[in-house]
Parts: C-alpha cells; structure tokens; sequence
C-alpha cells in the first residue's frame, strides 16, 4: 500500500472527540428562580443579583471601570481589575474602595498574550479574592491601517491579543471553574464569561480602514457561541457582547471630529454610546436573571449594526 494510500485508509478509522451537552438533571444548569415569600421590590432585586468575585481584563479601561463599578452595585462581593499597566486605575480604584469598603478590590498585572502571566495573574488573584465566578474580557487593541499597508506584525499581534488572548483567559477561568464546582450544590458552581466583541464583527467599520480588528472581533463572537455550547454542562455560561462607538476618551480628539461626525450620522440614534448604557446589559448577561443566556452576543450600538 502506497502512503497516499495508507493516509486515507486512516482516515476512515479515525475517532474524533465529541462535546457532551448538559441534561435536565444537572445541577449546574438548572434554573434558579426566586425563593419564595419575597416581596416584589426584592423579587426584582434578585433578577439582576450578581454574585461572586469577578476578574475584568483591560480593568483599567473607561468602560471596564463603568462596568466594575456597576457589577459592584449589584452585589459582587470582590473584583480583580487586570491589566498591562494596572497602575493607571488608582485613582479610580481609591474611589471604589471608598463607595464598597466592604468589598474586597485588587489590581493585577497581565499581559493575556501569555499562559504564564494569565495563570500567575489567576494564582495572585485567588489568594485576595478566593473562588472566582465571573469573567469579563475588555482587553484589546485596535490597529487603523489599509490594508495594503497592513504588516504582519501589526495583523498578528492584534489577533494574538483580541483573538488568542479571549481565548487563553477564558480556558484558564473556565478551568478554575470546573475545579471549584460542584454539581451536588445547588447554589453555586459554573461560571459566568462576557467577551467583548463589536459592532465591527458584524458590520464594517466606515470611514476607519481596520481590517485586523475587524477579523479579531468576528472570531470572538465564534469562540464565545463554541464555548458556550462545549462548557455549558459544567454549569459555565459563555456570552459576549457588541457595543457600538462609545464616547469614551479613545474616540476623542480633534483628529477624529470628521470620523465622530460620520459615526452619528450613520447611526439610527444619531448619537455615540455613553458608557453607562453597557451595564445593564452586562449586569443582565451576569446576575441571575440570565441564567438561560448562553452563546448570545447582544449588540448595544443604537442600530448602528443594521448597516
């Protein structure tokens, strides 16, 4: 038999490994509507709980910090901010410490290009916090070059970062998770991850040439549906969502008054997000009312994706 030969006889008899999905009887899936006897003010309460000690990426962030400090208001109970320069959050994490001083809060440095720095990041942060529950995936860069001019330094590291790196955190929290769960309590167990994608995985961006990003977030929205469905039955619920162009400092300066004018006049909202309007559907993706959301991506972008 000749090697052509022989490599296709293999391939009729090769096994490929199959995801097991959850079933009614699991515990780490199951619902888990209000107790009874409470009042309706506490019975909404509880819809948007948030329980747990939560990891945010790029923590230093404007939308990141709007999300902590929203999370906390829902009843997180500790919060690791991460990041390549954590240190530019003190200010912001002084005045955390101030509003939640009951609330244990810590910075940790991270560069999610790398296994070693996430599992050191992961290894620091349990010694404050303990068991984690929650991850949010803000870290990201965005590269704005033609195409033609593109490098492959450039295209790769933006993928390595937006791509791999959603990838490398969620697998190591997804499998701290899985050791910290257990399917005989029904009150805790599983987690809960929200990747960050964009508008530009559905739509491309105008007037702004960013290929590399766009692709990037394209394959977040696919990981975040894979993962969903392979890590549900361990009680791990894995989303993302989509925000449009938010006025943060990012989109500001003089040099982008022409591109933040055709933003606004290409969104049905005629505006750009203010960065509180993300929390809510975060703190929905994340408290116990969106136990049954898995694989979504919610795009929060004033219509700017029917474009």
């Amino acid at each position: 038999m000749t090697d052509e030969a022989s490599d296709r006889a293999s391939l009729t008899s090769r096994k490929i490994d199959e995801m097991v999905l959850s079933t009614e009887d699991n515990s780490l899936t199951a619902p888990r509507p209000p107790p009874d006897g409470l009042s309706p003010v506490q019975r909404a309460q509880y819809r948007f709980q948030v329980k747990g000690n939560i990891v945010i990426t790029g923590g230093t962030g404007t939308l990141a910090l709007t999300t902590a400090r929203a999370l906390l208001e829902h009843g997180a109970s500790g919060l690791a901010l991460w990041d390549l320069e954590p240190e530019r959050a003190n200010t912001s994490l002084l005045t955390l410490h101030k509003d939640f001083p009951h609330v244990r809060i810590t910075t940790c440095h991270v560069d999610l290009r790398s296994k070693p720095s996430i599992a050191t990041a992961l290894s620091d942060t349990i010694k404050v916090l303990g068991p984690l529950t929650h991850l949010i995936n803000f870290a990201g860069i965005v590269s704005v070059v033609p195409s033609l001019s593109l490098n492959e330094e450039t295209w790769r590291n933006t993928l390595d970062t937006n791509l791999t790196g959603s990838f490398l955190v969620s697998q190591a929290l997804a499998r701290h998770f899985v050791e910290n769960s257990s399917p005989e309590d029904r009150a805790g167990g599983g987690g809960c991850i929200v990747l960050i994608a964009s508008i530009s995985a559905h739509a491309t961006n105008f007037p702004q040439p960013q290929a590399a990003y766009n692709a990037s977030k394209a394959g977040v929205v696919s990981l975040t549906k894979s993962l969903a469905a392979e890590w549900a039955r361990y009680g791990i619920r894995v989303n993302c969502l989509s925000p449009g162009y938010m006025d943060t400092v990012l989109n500001e300066g003089e040099g982008l008054d022409n591109a933040r004018r055709i933003w606004k006049e290409r969104c049905p909202m005629g505006r750009m997000g203010h960065p509180w309007e993300i929390t809510g559907p975060l703190v929905m993706l994340c408290g116990e009312g969106g136990r049954y959301v898995n694989g979504a991506d919610l795009m929060v972008d004033g219509g700017s994706g029917v474009f």
